[in-house]
């Protein structure tokens, strides 16, 4: 339902208009530039598991492997999966995994690139979360 009456608390938003109402905010007037972010995810497990991980002995086969094809799909789907996110042209995405034996974890490092008007930080974040998921 659209409302003609403005709303406190959205002004200074970009994706609301002053009524509240979403919207895509328009960036045809911005420039192009080149832009990078990075999203990192933290997953805690089992020492057990993080071994098996470490020595390929999942029955799962090369869950790294995967999960990084996974997160690289991920920021290309981005505006699929987030409203209001432009579609980009994404120029590279790298997906790194930090294993610490130590702590039991498992960091994740997900670092995306373009050439565009806006920036990838949803891209980076989806990045990283669907690799986590993964």
């Amino acid at each position: 339902m659209t409302s003609t009456r403005e709303t406190p608390g959205f002004r200074g938003l970009t994706h609301f208009t002053p009524a509240g109402d979403a919207r895509m905010v328009d960036v045809s007037v911005k420039a192009e530039t080149v832009r990078e972010a990075v999203a990192r995810a933290t997953l805690k497990m089992k020492a057990a598991t993080l071994a098996a991980i470490r020595a390929g002995q999942l029955a799962k086969g090369d869950v790294l492997g995967v999960a990084r094809t996974a997160g690289i799909m991920g920021a290309k789907r981005t505006p699929e999966l987030i409203p209001l996110c432009h579609p980009l042209r994404i120029t590279g995405v790298d997906i790194d995994f930090v294993l610490d034996a130590k702590r039991s974890v498992v960091t994740i490092e997900a670092r995306v690139r373009t050439v565009d008007k806006t920036g990838v930080e949803m891209e980076a974040l989806t990045a990283a979360a669907v690799a986590g998921l993964t």
